[in-house]
């Protein structure tokens, strides 16, 4: 249990999505995180990314991604002032390994995350994969975290290999974007809100928090509970806040 000290808040972000073929100015919207991630610091106790925050991250033996300096450097300065910083991997950054925590002391997490703030307990995650719903892509993630798959995609030139990821995002994000799969599908149709249900079923969450869906959406759900999508910081700009008492989820700059 995580007691939140006066004048202390817990921060949530998600779906930044560093290096996205499809945003206009990538050093821009860097500098707007970092902005953000600067405007907390004097009072965050614990700050939570829960996924995609790069659009595409591979670590390779003796390379990582080329940028994103800006935000690794102020996550550093975090993490070295004591503040945890949880990293949680999404299907955009999922091949983190040991770079990312050793040089900027992340605590990365790769399944959901239970955590009782006070009297309040919270469901984390970033939130594909979960249940058994989007079966095409529970096949993908097998894949993607398999050690030999991954050890094959290693074997691929960093040129070629990142080049290929993101014109995979690119497709990607165009066929989501033409199916209209960003909108808000109902309670009886959105996959983590049936996903939350079954987990209500055996046990009682007052919080459940994903990113994932690039939704902004705070609303009460199943009785006694709330659900959270997080948003992102490519339409909305998005992040969630926890006093002790109140969660909020807040608007930062948006231009």
């Amino acid at each position: 249990m995580t007691e939140v000290k006066e004048g202390k808040k817990i921060y949530f972000a998600s779906d930044v999505h560093l290096g996205a073929p499809s945003i206009k100015d990538p050093k821009a919207h860097e500098k707007r995180f970092v902005e953000w991630l600067d405007s907390i610091k004097h009072d965050v106790e614990e700050l939570y990314l829960l996924g995609d925050i790069f659009d595409f991250w591979h670590e390779y033996k003796h390379v990582a991604p080329r940028g994103f300096v800006r935000v690794l450097a102020k996550i550093c300065e975090l993490t070295d002032a004591g503040i945890p910083v949880h990293f949680f991997t999404g299907n955009h950054d999922i091949w983190v390994y040991d770079y990312l925590p050793s040089e900027t002391g992340v605590i990365v997490h790769r399944e959901p995350l239970v955590k009782t703030f006070g009297d309040k307990k919270f469901y984390l995650a970033h939130g594909d994969g979960l249940g058994p719903y989007d079966k095409t892509y529970n096949i993908l993630k097998k894949m993607f975290v398999n050690p030999f798959c991954q050890w094959l995609f290693a074997q691929l030139h960093p040129n070629f290999a990142i080049g290929f990821a993101k014109r995979w995002s690119t497709h990607s994000r165009t066929q989501n974007e033409e199916a209209a799969s960003f909108d808000f599908l109902g309670e009886d149709k959105e996959w983590l809100m049936l996903y939350a249900n079954e987990i209500l079923k055996k046990e009682h969450y007052d919080f459940f928090i994903f990113g994932h869906r690039h939704l902004a959406l705070d609303q009460a759900f199943n009785q006694n509970s709330r659900f959270i999508y997080l948003g992102d910081w490519v339409k909305y700009f998005t992040y969630g806040e926890w006093d002790g008492k109140t969660f909020e989820l807040k608007y930062y700059k948006q231009q």
